[in-house]
C-alpha cells in the first residue's frame, strides 16, 4: 500500500510540514521544517481529477467521458483544484454563444446549457 505524506492534518485540516527526513541507502537523517509541494495538498479526488485531465490533455468532453460528469461538474472541479493551489478563482462572464454553439454541436445537453447560461 502507497503512503503519502497528508497535506493536511486529518485532525485539525492545518497544514502539515515533514521535519524529519532519512535516506534509507546511506542512513542519512536531516532534521528540520520542510514545506510541501502545493499538489501535496490536493485530496485524492483532486489529484485524480488532475491525473485524468492530464491524460486527456485537457480535452473537456474526453474528461466527461472517462469519469461520467457533465462539462459544468468538469469546470467545478478544475475550479476547485485551481483554488486549492492557491490561485484566485475567478468566474468568467457567460458566452452565450458559445454555449449555444456547444449545444448545437450536440457537445452539452439543453439542461448544462440552461444550466451554464443562469450562472
Amino acid at each position: 500500500m502507497k503512503r503519502e505524506v497528508p497535506g493536511n492534518c486529518p485532525i485539525c485540516g492545518g497544514e502539515t510540514k515533514v521535519t524529519e527526513i532519512h535516506c534509507r541507502k546511506c542512513e542519512t537523517t536531516i532534521k528540520g521544517e520542510f514545506d510541501l509541494c502545493k499538489f501535496c495538498r490536493l485530496t485524492e479526488q483532486q489529484k485524480y481529477f488532475v491525473e485524468v485531465f492530464i491524460k486527456n490533455r485537457g480535452n473537456i468532453k474526453e474528461i466527461e467521458k472517462e469519469l461520467g460528469i457533465s462539462y459544468p461538474t468538469v469546470r467545478n472541479k478544475l475550479d476547485e483544484v485551481i483554488f486549492a493551489l492557491g490561485h484566485k478563482v475567478e468566474k468568467p462572464a457567460v458566452n452565450q454563444k458559445e454555449i449555444l454553439e456547444k449545444l448545437s454541436r450536440g457537445e452539452i445537453s439543453k439542461e448544462e446549457a440552461l444550466k451554464l447560461l443562469n450562472e
